[in-house]
């Protein structure tokens, strides 16, 4: 049997479910997911396993028309990311006709002549029949693709099929990550992310670009089955710290809970989640703030 291995990489407009089909595929959640453009702002790898290879996704932030450093800085690393990968999927939602965001994004792949290039139509279950055949010539007539596949994250249709046609086009390789590993994020990482998700529900206009999170720290209490949290979350102006506490701290106190019931199945124990929220002004443009904050 000719074992197969290699990275393979995610494109697409923000907000066409590339980090919904990553942790579909990888059967956990290693890539926050939200309605709000720029959700993904690291490069996340999930590795997928199978007896004939293992496929190594990288998930990448939204290519868009940056507006600040943070959006330029996403960009480059999107490209940093398809210099050094075998496979590119490039997404498409169903539900979406191909516009001009689509076409640029096509177009700037054939910078990365190394890669095989796949077109994934996703969201089926957000169209018609007839409109998943109209995607699905509309792409087709994009460039030469190694394949066109269409899938749902949601409804699981065709992923099995995306993962073996993404695992051919790999080269014969040993294996790259144990067994056991779904992902090489960090623990903190994965913990500071998950509050950032939380926080992202329920805001609109610029704050979703705005949050920030940091952790300051974690401590393993040994006197109880608990782990206490003490994380940061930056935004860049004061009326937007007002939004993100709300009256009272409710507001703070709902993405508290939310956050919680993600990170116990995470890390496996009770937590203590402490959110304190600051203002680093213009953080997207600054890049000094940029760095402290992980950018």
């Amino acid at each position: 049997m000719t074992y197969r291995a290699g990275f393979a990489s995610f494109v697409g407009r923000p907000n066409v479910g590339k980090s919904t089909l990553t942790n579909a595929l990888v059967g956990e959640k290693i890539a926050i997911t939200s309605d709000k453009p720029q959700t993904t702002r690291r490069a996340i790898r999930g590795v997928v396993h199978r007896e004939d290879g293992q496929l190594v996704l990288v998930d990448t932030p939204g290519v868009h028309r940056p507006r600040t450093l943070l959006g330029e800085r996403l960009n480059t690393l999107v490209q940093d990311t398809l210099a050094d990968v075998d496979v590119v999927g490039f997404c498409v939602p169903a539900d979406e006709k191909i516009g001009p965001g689509d076409r640029f994004i096509n177009d700037s792949l054939d910078d990365y002549p190394r890669a095989r290039k796949v077109a994934i139509v996703t969201k089926l279950d957000r169209a018609s029949k007839t409109t998943v055949a109209e995607q699905l010539l509309a792409v087709n007539a994009l460039r030469e693709w190694d394949a066109v596949i269409p899938v749902s994250a949601v409804d699981r249709f065709q992923l099995d099929t995306l993962v073996t046609e993404l695992m051919a086009l790999l080269p014969e390789s040993p294996q790259l990550y144990p067994d056991e590993t779904r992902t090489d994020e960090d623990v903190e990482s994965r913990v500071a992310e998950l509050i950032r998700e939380a926080a992202l529900e329920g805001v609109r206009d610029e704050l979703p670009h705005s949050i920030a999170v940091t952790i300051d720290d974690m401590v393993e209490r040994e006197d109880r089955d608990l782990i206490e949290v003490y994380a940061n979350l930056f935004v860049e102006r004061d009326s937007q710290k007002g939004i993100l506490i709300g009256k009272g701290g409710e507001r703070l106190q709902r993405v508290g809970a939310a956050a919680r019931a993600q990170l116990e199945p995470l890390l496996g124990r009770q937590v203590f989640l402490s959110l304190r929220v600051k203002v680093a002004k213009d953080w997207q443009r600054d890049p000094k703030l940029l760095g402290r904050l992980g950018f």
